[in-house]
Order: structure tokens, then C-alpha cells, then sequence
């Protein structure tokens, strides 16, 4: 038995596929929790324009939360998917977070998604776990369910609001050492949203790759694409650390609503000396704040996994920061075959990514 529409609280309308590239741009700039993998070329680069679906939700007319998803097929299983990655989009500038948009919001997608066109969606919202069970409660209110077996992440989130000599006095001792022996190492620091700065920061990070034996957690080359069809006023920002004119360090970072996020870094053997990355660092967190960002979302940590990364990190973090989980993925189903066929499709993932060498999942 398929699963019914709910219907939405009084003033409430929903509209999907309503808008344009431009019109969404325009959107994103009323949301505080706006981010770059929710601009239409993030997923439009990823699967194709025409896999995009956007919800605009409305109350008494006003826009007052939208989401963007990516549509896929699951090879062999005869159903479909929507994916959500850090939305739905709920938060105003100059507005007190109402939590009744966000529910609204949910119902919205489960209604068209779910029980409209049939599909699994599968969203990874922008919560985190020290907002007690609340946020939780409402997913499940709605009609999702935790993604099971699945370890949620954890991030750093820092407070960059106050002065510059406030933030960085609070930086680990360790770490502010670090970066004023950068700064007493006449390096020189490129910063732009240009193609070619992109190009040389990849090969940077094939080399970080190759030295670490890092597999790719992510394709750059998505993302260079991406930054190509941004506007300037979403477009990455590419820090680069040159000593004697030679690439050392690099960071690449967005500033999108109120919180910057860190998309990739990358140091070689040069960089490890001088501590490039540490200036880089402190380069981009200036530019968050001009670019009027309240919070740097250092964009994962794991311990265990990646120790350098993690105390790099973490002492970049300092007093200002807050380590929290995400909320993690949710899932909500048509009926209880469609729950079964993604269960199985989530077991079959890892030997399928061996063979194919990449999945359709979110990043």
C-alpha cells in the first residue's frame, strides 16, 4: 500500500519545478543555511540538468523555504531516488529559525516525491546532533527514518563572528605558532576564482593523493566544472602558498549564507616545512568574514582515519569551534518493498563501487 500525501498547514502552498537557474539564484540569497550543494550547477553538473527538482515553499505568498534534489535511477531495481544533500533550506537573515518551516518543508517533499512520483528520498540535512533529539523527532513525525548502519559524520564548526584578533586568539598555542612562523617565511599567497588557479591546485592534491594513498573521497574534476558554472558571486575561492614561485599549500573554500565551508586542502613537502597552510587558512577565514560569513564549517573530521587532518583541524578550531555530528541520512519510502529494494540496493553499494569504480550517491 503506497503512502498518502499529508496535507500542509493553512497558508502553506508547495510548487516544484516552478523556477529558473536564475530565479534560484536569486532565492538562495534570502537563507542563511544556503550552501554550495544546494546551487543548481552542484547538481546539475553531477547528473544532468534535467535531473534536478527544486521545491518552493510558500507562506501567505512569501518563499520560505526551498530544497534542490538530484533524481537517479537505480541500475536493476526498476525504481528511483531523490537525493538531498544540506537541505531543505529553512533559515532566514534576520529571522528567529522557525522549526514548523522546516516540518512543512519535509511534508512537502515526502508528499511530491514519496507519494506523488513513487520514489526513495534519501535527505542528509544541515542539523547537528547538539540540538538534542528535536530535530529528530520531527523527521520521524514526517515519515522518515535514520539511514541504517550508516556512521553519521562529524565536523567542526567554528565561530568566526567576533573581531579577526579575537578568532585568532583562540586558535590551539601549537597551531598560532604555526602560522606566525608562515608569516615570517615570505611566502607569497594567490587567491581568485579562476580556471587556472583550479588547475593548479589539482595537481597539488593528485600529488597529496598519491604521497598519503588516499583514495579520492571526491572527484575535483566535478568540482572545477562546477566552479565554471557558478556565478561569481557563488564561485569558490582557490588559495595558493607559492615559495621561490613554486606552489607549496592550497585550499579551496565556499562562502555561501552565513557559513563558510573548507572543499579541499592540499600541501607537498615544500608546504610541510613552511606551514603554507596554515597562512592559507588564516587568508580564508578573512575572506569568509568580508564575504559576510558568521561560522567556518571545517567540513569533516575523522580521528581515526585521517589523525594529520584532524589535529590540523582541530587546532585551527580552537576555543572557537564546537565539534558535533550531523543529524545523519534519512530515508522515507512509498511502501515496504520500495524500503526493501533500497535496503538491498545499500548492501549491494560497496561491491558495486568496485566494479564500477564510482556510485550514485550523495557527496
Amino acid at each position: 500500500m503506497s503512502a498518502k500525501p499529508t496535507p500542509l498547514d493553512s497558508g502553506y502552498t508547495a510548487e516544484f519545478d516552478t523556477v529558473t537557474e536564475k530565479q534560484w539564484e536569486e532565492i538562495l540569497t534570502h537563507f542563511t543555511d544556503a550552501n554550495i550543494y544546494q546551487t543548481w550547477p552542484y547538481d546539475a553538473v553531477r547528473c544532468g540538468e534535467k535531473n534536478l527538482g527544486h521545491l518552493v515553499l510558500r507562506f501567505d505568498g512569501q518563499v520560505v523555504s526551498v530544497a534542490q534534489v538530484r533524481l537517479v535511477r537505480i541500475p536493476g531495481l526498476g525504481v528511483g531516488a531523490a537525493y538531498l544533500r544540506w537541505g531543505p533550506l529553512w533559515q532566514g537573515w534576520n529571522q528567529e529559525p522557525e522549526p514548523s518551516v522546516f516540518r512543512l518543508a519535509l511534508r512537502s517533499l515526502r508528499n511530491e516525491y514519496v507519494c506523488r512520483r513513487g520514489l526513495i528520498l534519501r535527505i542528509f540535512p544541515l542539523v547537528y546532533d547538539d540540538n538534542s533529539n528535536f530535530f529528530s523527532d520531527i523527521l520521524l513525525q514526517e515519515g522518515y527514518s535514520p539511514v541504517p548502519e550508516e556512521s553519521r559524520g562529524r565536523t567542526l564548526v567554528m565561530d568566526i563572528s567576533q573581531p579577526l584578533d579575537e578568532v585568532r586568539k583562540k586558535f590551539d598555542q601549537k597551531w598560532r605558532n604555526c602560522l606566525n612562523k608562515s608569516e615570517r617565511n615570505n611566502l607569497e599567497v594567490i587567491e581568485g576564482t579562476d580556471d587556472r588557479l583550479f588547475a593548479e591546485f589539482i595537481g597539488l592534491y593528485h600529488a597529496l593523493l598519491e604521497r598519503k594513498q588516499f583514495q579520492e573521497p571526491n572527484d575535483i574534476n566535478e568540482f572545477r566544472m562546477i566552479q565554471q558554472s557558478l556565478t561569481n558571486e557563488y564561485k569558490m575561492r582557490i588559495f595558493l602558498c607559492r615559495e621561490n614561485g613554486l606552489n607549496s599549500a592550497g585550499a579551496i573554500c565556499a562562502a555561501i549564507g552565513d557559513t563558510g565551508v573548507y572543499i579541499f586542502g592540499a600541501t607537498n613537502n615544500e608546504g610541510m616545512k613552511n606551514k603554507g597552510s596554515y597562512l592559507l587558512q588564516w587568508k580564508a577565514i578573512q575572506w569568509m568574514k568580508e564575504s559576510g560569513c558568521l561560522y567556518y564549517n571545517l567540513n569533516g573530521i575523522n580521528p581515526e582515519k585521517n589523525p594529520g587532518g584532524y589535529h590540523f583541524k582541530a587546532g585551527l578550531s580552537g576555543k572557537n569551534g564546537r565539534d558535533v555530528y550531523y543529524l545523519g541520512r534519512f530515508d522515507c519510502y512509498s511502501n515496504a518493498l520500495t524500503a526493501k529494494l533500497a535496503l538491498s540496493a545499500d548492501a549491494l553499494l560497496p561491491s558495486m563501487k568496485k566494479i564500477l569504480g564510482k556510485i550514485a550517491a550523495p557527496r
